[in-house]
């Protein structure tokens, strides 16, 4: 049986720190375009409190999210021969945002500007996008994987990249969570028992397809054409902390092995109050009562929410040692999993060669 192996990875952390205190002189308006009668050191002070979030990465101005996912990418074929590449998948949702409106660029797709400015001749590297909300790259590594057990690749790129902060609405208090950010991973065949071991990923699209959504601004003073991202948190919470821990299940018990034998729970960073809580329930659907110190790494409280884009480079920081008292070894499971787009949820089980 061939499997799946990560042989190489890397990120773009944006130089952009946007602390708390950015947000002090914004207007926030609820849905009903009423202004929120709340001061705004209350509303970022709860939002920290639920979120754990201090600061987030914005992109520059110079740059586009196909820049980004191009300077990860470059980091995780570092050393290696980009002309054998069979696959460059990119999880996006919104293409290049151009800077200073909303308007987006997704022609031609991300995946192909990057093999474009990688300089890649080969015509059968096939380069194209998948938007399937936050959970994008770890269903790119899902595809990364059907498509080398199937004999049709040896090695594919997977990115994942988004510039939230150009589609979010200034008077949305939600849209504080969101950052920019791009993670690759290059993945390769091996006969070895290592790599992927399974997956399982849904889509609940009968009542939740509209969790998420693109929508005009809350401030009822500008009449302006643009769409930002919004979202229903408290619905995404509920369906978060329900779904993902019996996705995690499932795919565990796929793999043939026990949460006992995870090392490591690497999950989408979008609220750290709400990953702990998905932790809770994932060792109580075990009847498990202690919770492994460390088993659960985070980068929100620094980085936010930036999409696709929060596990490849969740891993790769953990991987260069940039995570303090997480590490993974030869022999090692971890788990990925993600939520997002309202509705999709995705688990992939993995052993460190």
């Amino acid at each position: 049986m061939t499997n799946a192996i990560i042989t190489g990875s890397g990120s773009y952390i944006p130089t952009v720190e946007i602390p708390n205190d950015h947000f002090l002189g914004h207007d926030f308006y609820g849905a009903d375009g009423i202004k929120l009668d709340r001061p705004n050191v209350e509303i970022i002070k709860k939002l920290e409190e639920i979120t754990c979030i201090s600061e987030r990465r914005y992109i520059n101005d110079k740059l586009n999210t196909s820049d980004m996912a191009f300077l990860a990418a470059e980091q995780a074929l570092e050393g290696k021969d980009r002309e054998d590449l069979d696959y460059i998948i990119v999880a996006q949702n919104f293409g290049d945002v151009i800077s200073g409106s909303t308007r987006v660029n997704m022609v031609p797709s991300i995946a192909a500007r990057v093999k474009h400015m990688l300089k890649i001749e080969n015509p059968y590297t096939v380069a194209f996008d998948i938007p399937f909300g936050c959970p994008g790259w770890l269903q790119g590594m899902v595809l990364s994987d059907y498509f080398i057990k199937s004999g049709d690749a040896k090695k594919v790129l997977v990115i994942g990249a988004e510039s939230l902060s150009r589609v979010s609405d200034a008077h949305d208090m939600d849209s504080m969570i969101y950052a920019d950010g791009a993670g690759a991973t290059l993945v390769e065949a091996t006969d070895k028992d290592v790599g992927i071991l399974s997956h399982v990923t849904r889509s609940d699209t009968l009542e939740h397809a509209y969790l998420l959504w693109a929508g005009k601004t809350y401030n009822p003073h500008n009449d302006g054409n643009e769409v930002f991202i919004k979202m229903n948190g408290h619905k995404i919470y509920k369906y978060a902390v329900k779904t993902v821990p019996e996705v995690v299940m499932q795919s565990l018990k796929k793999a043939g092995v026990t949460l006992t034998d995870v090392k490591k729970l690497l999950i989408h960073q979008a609220n750290e109050k709400m990953d702990e809580a998905i932790l809770k329930r994932l060792f109580k659907l075990y009847k498990i009562k202690d919770i492994p110190e460390n088993i659960m790494p985070m980068t929100i409280s620094w980085l936010g929410n930036s999409s696709v884009a929060t596990l490849p480079t969740l891993f790769d920081l953990l991987q260069r040692g940039r995570l303090n008292n997480h590490k993974l070894h030869s022999g090692d499971i971890a788990v990925f999993a993600s939520v997002g787009a309202g509705m999709n949820t995705n688990s992939v089980v993995y052993r460190m060669p």
